[in-house]
């Protein structure tokens, strides 16, 4: 069974339903249906023009779903609409369905959930294991969103930011179930980057290119977290990195800048170095500078206190940390480090400590666990 095949004719699928004048929400219902009924028959039986049939049969199920609450005339309308045999329309409305599952009306969850049901292809269930919460728990929040949007004009213009951030939410989910969300976030933006010129859409899809080529070195065989000082560069995937690359150079060349162009230009920067000692920090600090004017992010702030930390010593990283929200995630973890540079360890134990404590996960909480412990050893000695 090609489940890839499946996946990637599940939104124009969903589209031409909806261009008919079925409502969203009953669409979504019958393209699944037909799904589940694909897995089972095509296997023995795989038809010459796979989406003209899941059309079809998306349609039947849809009108099988209308008989059962509309009134006859109604029903015998969307009988004289059912698609006639032969090769369906080569038109992809594929974007249209990124804008409605980033509409507006729709919590930031619920908008990632959809996304990844209508125009992902995955079941309930994958997202469910992929979000690590009970999958009736999933089907609820996806039947709240489906019926948020099913009002909605599929006509109605988008907004590609939305858009994108929903994308970012994906990626940065990382992986865990039978679903690697970080991979199919980077499909969906490829796939979204092929139907818009936008040099934000390539500067996203550089960002994760970039971001994902490091994936292998980012964790030790025993599964703890390796940081991107100590990582093995060898281990990183350099093909990625040159595509990353390329795709933001063009970005740049543009002059449009956006903040995902910015972070993938200090993506960037990483992966040229050859040793973590060779990072240009001094330009990093500068990308940090243009993405501060362009998003006032608190975040970026802690990640430039970093960086400045690294070209300017950890003194002058210190004084910019401490403009910042000490309440900050992360915020504790940034001035253990800094403290550490700065030769102050038993300051820096402490707030490693501090940190485990408030660390977001097991892995990170382990990871400093570890670099409290290490300099408290080192003291003892």
């Amino acid at each position: 069974m090609n489940e890839a095949l499946l996946r990637s004719l599940t939104p124009s699928v969903l589209a031409l339903l909806v261009r008919r004048g079925a409502d969203f929400a009953a669409a979504e219902d019958a393209v699944q249906d037909a799904l589940v009924k694909a897995v089972r028959v095509w296997p023995a039986d795989p038809p010459r023009d796979p989406k003209g049939w899941l059309v079809t049969v998306a349609w039947r199920k849809f009108l099988d779903q209308t008989r059962a609450d509309t009134a006859r005339r109604r029903r015998e309308d969307r009988l004289d609409e059912e698609p006639a045999p032969g090769p369906t329309p080569a038109a992809d409305d594929t974007l249209q369905l990124y804008f409605l599952c980033a509409h507006p009306s729709l919590t930031p969850s619920s908008a990632v959930a959809l996304t990844l049901r209508a125009v992902g292809g995955l079941t309930t269930r994958q997202i469910a294991q992929a979000y690590l919460v009970p999958e009736a728990t999933m089907a609820q929040r996806i039947s709240r969103a489906k019926r948020t949007v099913s009002g909605v004009r599929f006509d109605q213009p988008g907004d590609v930011a939305t858009v994108l951030r929903v994308l970012y939410l994906v990626f940065n989910e990382g992986y865990s179930g039978d679903v690697d969300l970080a991979a199919e976030a980077i499909r969906l933006t490829r796939q979204l980057a092929a139907q818009v010129d936008h040099p934000e859409v390539a500067g996203l899809l550089s960002l994760m290119l970039l971001h994902h080529a490091r994936r292998a070195g980012r964790t030790a065989p025993d599964g703890s977290l390796v940081p991107l000082a100590e990582q093995d560069r060898g281990r990183w995937d350099t093909r990625l990195i040159a595509e990353g690359v390329a795709i933001l150079q063009a970005a740049l060349a543009r002059d449009r800048l956006g903040e995902f162009q910015a972070q993938a230009a200090i993506a960037a920067l990483h992966a040229d170095a050859p040793t973590a000692e060779e990072t240009d920090w001094v330009q990093i600090v500068e990308w940090y500078d243009e993405l501060l004017r362009l998003t006032d992010n608190q975040v970026v702030r802690l990640n430039r206190a970093v960086a400045v930390g690294e070209a300017d010593g950890p003194r002058a990283g210190l004084a910019a940390l401490a403009e910042l929200d000490d309440s900050l995630p992360r915020h504790t973890a940034v001035a253990a480090y800094l403290h550490e540079r700065d030769g102050d360890l038993a300051t820096a134990a402490r707030l490693y400590a501090e940190a485990a404590h408030r660390a977001p996960n097991l892995a990170e909480r382990d990871h400093l666990t570890r670099q409290a412990a290490r300099l408290n050893t080192g003291r003892r000695r």
